[in-house]
């Protein structure tokens, strides 16, 4: 609805001016574009799938990372599979309560990833989740 103001032989303006709304909506566009990438883990593998369950509640909790080609990382940091069995018990005696959250992508071999859980258990860990992605 267009109200006239100056006069009655003033032609009435009937259209919406839609130009700040583009401004507007190009801004937050350029912000989604800019702050996506860096919403993603640093250590990108593919998960399996799963149903979803409900995740344990946990105070301190660790990640081991298993990427495709072998490689594992500790909380995005690579470590030697040589380094992983002192460096967990470190943090389990450092953090008695800890939970780990063992990632592992879906083209890894069952051997390399039963031998990381094996040295998870030996180093005292006793609250392994599994990640898995929801189908």
């Amino acid at each position: 609805m267009a109200f006239n103001t100056q006069g009655e032989d003033d032609p009435l303006m009937s259209e919406i001016n839609v130009t700040p709304l583009v401004d507007v909506m190009l801004v937050l566009l350029v912000v989604f574009i800019v702050t996506a990438p860096l919403l993603n883990n640093a250590v990108r593998v593919t998960l399996p799938k799963t149903v979803a369950t409900a995740a344990p509640d946990v105070k301190r909790s660790a990640s081991v990372t298993i990427e495709r080609d072998g490689r594992i990382f500790l909380d995005q940091q690579e470590i030697a599979f040589e380094a992983l069995d002192p460096t967990l018990k470190q943090l389990k005696a450092t953090s008695p309560d800890l939970s780990l959250q063992l990632h592992a992508d879906n083209g890894v071999g069952y051997g390399r990833v039963a031998k990381v859980m094996a040295v998870i258990q030996r180093a005292g860990i006793d609250k392994l989740a599994v990640m898995t992605a929801v189908e």
